[in-house]
C-alpha cells in the first residue's frame, strides 16, 4: 500500500502543498496559482485539494501531514526579535501579538482544524519540521546524489538564516549554521528595501539590474555593513538596519552611509540604484562563495545541493558553478518558502521509503519540476467551444511545426501545455515564448506583454546538447537557475572588443550578441537547459524551431502580467493573451490566433485588480 504525506508551507508567503508517494513527490502547488494573489500566504486549501485529487485520495490515506517549520522555535524568536528591538519596536509588536497569542504559537492545532474544514476525510495530526530542514530536505532528497554537501541560504527561519548540512544516503546531518538577526537573505532583501522595490518579491529586480552598474559600493558594504570571515561564516553591523524593530528594513543610518533617502517605488531608476545592486550583488557572490566552499571542507563532498531564498540568486549559482570547486550542482527549483512543503513532506517519506529515484536513470526526482495542475485535450476542447473562441486543432508533429514556423516569422506566443510547473519559473509549461534572434523582441515583450519595466532582461531556453553552441555553461541548467556567458562565437563585434558593450540604462536596446533578446548588459544569460526527459513537448517545439531556422534558442518568460501569478487554468491563459499583445496562444493541440478572437471585454479593468509586483 502507497505510503502518503503531505507537506505544507503556510502563513509568511508563497504558501504552498506538496504530496510524496513512496518517497517521490508526485504533486506540488503554490496558493498564489489558484486564488489569483502574488505570493500568496494563506492556507493552501485549493493547493491540497489538488495534490489529494491528482492521485485520487482523502485525507485518511496520509500517513503524515507535516508543516514546514516548528511555530514553537518561531515564536521565541520572534519574542527575543522584538526584545532586542527597544522602544522603537513596540507598535510592531503590540500589532502582532495578538495573533501570535490568538493561532500562530499553536498553528499544528490550527492546520488540523482547517484540513477539518476541506470536508475530505480525517488527516493525521499535523507535526512539525523545522524550517532549514525542510530546505536542506528539499534540496538533497530529490538530487541525484547518493552523498553531497547541502547548503540553505535565506532571510530567516526560526533561528537559522544559513545552515550547512552533509547529506548522506537518506540521512541529513547539520553541520554548521549562523542565526538571526545575522543573515545575508536581509541584507540582500535591504538593499532591495533602499533601492525602491518589495521585500520578498523585488530581489530578482536588484539582481537584474545590477550589471546596468559597478560595484562602486562594495568595499563601503565590505566595511560597515558585513564582516565576513576566512571561514565562510559573516555577522552584519545591526546599527544599520531596522528590521529588528519590525516596521522597515533600513533607516537613517543606511540612508546617510549611502548619501541618500530610501528610492521612492515607480519612481525612475538612476545610475545610482544599478551601482547599489551591482554591489550588493558582488558582495552576496562572495559570500555564497565562501559558504559553499565551506560547506565542501566540512563535509568532505564535491556535489553540492542548494536550497533557500538565495539559491534563487541564479548570477551567484553561476559563479559557483564556474568556480571549478565543486563536481555538480544541484539546485532545488522551488527554493524559496514554497519548496519548503516538499522538504517538510520528504524528511518525513524519505526515513519511510528512501529515495527510490537513486535505483532508476532519472537524473532527480521533480519530473522537470512539472508537479502543478495539467488540462487535458478534452477539457481545452470544452472551454474553447463553450465560448466559441476560434482555434485550429493540430496533431503532434503539425502543433511544433506551425508554432515554430509563426515564432520564425516574430509571433509572440502563449505556450500552455501539461502540467504546470512548481516553484517561481515557467519552464516551458505555462511559457510566453519568443524568437531570441529578434532584436526587437525584449523590447515588445517588456512594453506589449508583460508591462512590466524595460531593464529587466528574459531567459533563454536552449536544448541542452546546442547550450555550449550559445553559452559557456559548465553543466545542465533544468530549471533556469544558473546564469552563463554567451560564446565568444556569437558575440557582436563590438563585444568581442577589449573595453566590452556599453552597460549603462541607456544601452538596453544594444545589439550584444546574434541572440539580443536573452543576452544582458554584461553578455550573460539565465539559461535553461531542455531535454525530453524534463518536457518533451519543449524539446519537440525546440528542435521544430530549429529544423526550421538553424537555432535551438527561444526566449522563455513566465506565462502572466506584472503583479500577476503564473497562469494555471485555460481560462486565465485566455485572459492573459487577450489583455496583451500576444499574437498566438497555444493551449494543447489548440492554436488561436489574435485576428478573428471575438471582443473581449471584462467587468473590471484588470489593471485595477493587479498589484504591482
Amino acid at each position: 500500500m502507497a505510503i502518503y504525506v503531505l507537506g505544507i508551507s503556510a502563513f509568511y508567503h508563497d504558501s504552498a502543498a506538496a504530496l510524496v508517494k513512496d518517497g517521490v513527490p508526485v504533486a506540488a502547488a503554490q496558493e498564489e496559482r489558484f486564488t489569483r494573489v502574488r505570493h500568496d500566504p494563506a492556507f493552501p486549501a485549493q493547493a491540497i485539494a489538488y495534490c489529494l485529487d491528482a492521485e485520487g485520495i482523502t485525507l485518511d490515506d496520509l500517513e503524515a501531514v507535516v508543516y514546514y517549520e516548528d511555530p514553537q522555535e518561531k515564536f521565541s524568536r520572534v519574542i527575543s526579535s522584538f526584545a532586542s528591538g527597544g522602544i522603537g519596536g513596540a507598535r510592531t509588536f503590540i500589532n502582532a501579538m495578538p495573533e501570535w497569542i490568538r493561532w500562530k504559537w499553536n498553528v499544528l492545532k490550527f492546520v488540523d482544524e482547517q484540513l477539518e474544514i476541506l470536508s475530505r476525510g480525517k488527516a493525521p495530526r499535523t507535526q512539525a519540521s523545522q524550517h532549514h530542514r525542510s530546505h536542506a530536505a528539499a534540496a538533497f532528497y530529490p538530487s541525484p546524489f547518493k552523498n553531497a554537501a547541502v547548503l540553505c541560504i535565506d532571510g530567516i527561519g526560526e533561528w537559522h538564516s544559513t545552515t550547512i548540512w552533509h547529506g548522506k544516503g537518506s540521512n541529513l546531518e547539520l553541520k554548521n549554521s549562523i542565526s538571526y538577526p545575522h543573515s545575508v537573505g536581509l541584507l540582500y532583501s535591504a538593499m532591495t528595501y533602499y533601492c525602491g522595490f518589495k521585500v520578498d518579491s523585488g530581489e530578482y529586480k536588484l539582481m537584474g539590474l545590477a550589471p546596468y552598474g559597478q560595484p562602486i559600493y562594495a568595499d563601503k558594504i565590505r566595511d560597515e555593513l558585513i564582516n565576513i570571515r576566512e571561514d565562510g561564516s559573516f555577522t552584519l553591523n545591526m546599527k544599520y538596519f531596522e528590521y529588528l524593530r519590525g516596521e522597515r528594513m533600513v533607516g537613517e543610518a543606511f540612508e546617510e552611509l549611502f548619501g541618500g533617502p530610501i528610492r521612492q517605488p515607480e519612481s525612475p531608476i538612476s545610475q545610482r540604484e544599478c551601482d547599489l545592486a551591482a554591489s550588493i550583488q558582488k558582495v552576496t557572490e562572495e559570500v555564497v562563495l565562501g559558504l559553499a566552499t565551506a560547506a565542501v571542507k566540512q563535509t568532505g563532498e564535491r556535489n553540492l545541493c542548494l536550497a533557500g531564498g538565495v539559491a534563487l540568486n541564479c548570477v551567484a549559482n553561476g559563479v559557483l558553478s564556474r568556480s571549478g570547486r565543486f563536481d555538480s550542482i544541484w539546485i532545488q527549483p522551488a527554493a524559496g518558502d514554497a519548496g519548503c512543503a516538499l522538504g517538510a513532506a520528504l524528511d518525513f517519506a524519505v526515513k519511510h521509503s528512501g529515495r527510490p529515484h537513486l535505483d532508476g536513470n532519472k537524473s532527480d526526482a521533480m519530473s522537470g519540476s512539472l508537479l502543478g495542475p495539467g488540462f487535458g485535450d478534452e477539457e481545452i476542447a470544452q472551454f474553447l467551444l463553450e465560448n466559441q473562441y476560434p482555434f485550429t486543432r493540430y496533431d503532434d508533429a503539425g502543433l511544433y511545426d506551425q508554432v515554430a514556423s509563426r515564432l520564425a516569422e516574430g509571433a509572440v506566443v502563449g505556450w500552455f501545455q501539461g502540467r504546470m510547473e512548481f516553484g517561481p519559473r515557467a519552464l516551458g509549461a505555462r511559457s510566453i515564448l519568443g524568437d531570441a534572434r529578434n532584436p526587437e523582441m525584449q523590447r515588445t515583450m517588456n512594453l506589449k506583454i508583460k508591462y512590466r519595466e524595460s531593464f529587466r532582461p528574459f531567459a533563454p531556453a536552449v536544448l541542452a546538447e546546442d547550450a555550449g553552441n550559445y553559452f559557456d555553461i559548465c553543466e545542465k541548467s533544468p530549471y533556469m537557475l544558473m546564469v552563463a556567458p554567451v560564446t565568444d562565437s556569437i558575440k557582436s563585434q563590438q563585444s568581442r572588443q577589449e573595453s566590452g558593450p556599453e552597460r549603462g540604462l541607456g544601452s538596453i536596446n544594444n545589439i550584444r550578441s546574434q541572440l539580443p533578446a536573452v543576452t544582458h548588459v554584461d553578455l550573460s544569460a539565465r539559461v535553461q537547459t531542455v531535454t525530453e526527459e524534463n518536457n518533451a513537448p519543449f524539446t519537440y517545439l525546440l528542435r521544430s524551431f530549429k529544423e526550421r531556422t538553424g537555432c535551438s534558442v527561444l526566449v522563455n518568460t513566465s506565462f502572466n502580467v506584472r503583479g500577476e501569478p503564473i497562469v494555471c487554468k485555460p481560462e486565465e491563459a485566455y485572459a492573459c493573451f487577450m489583455r496583451t499583445e500576444m499574437d498566438v496562444l497555444v493551449l494543447g493541440r489548440y492554436v488561436l490566433e489574435r485576428p478573428g478572437q471575438p471582443a473581449f471585454v471584462e467587468a473590471v479593468d484588470w489593471r485595477s485588480e493587479i498589484p504591482l509586483d
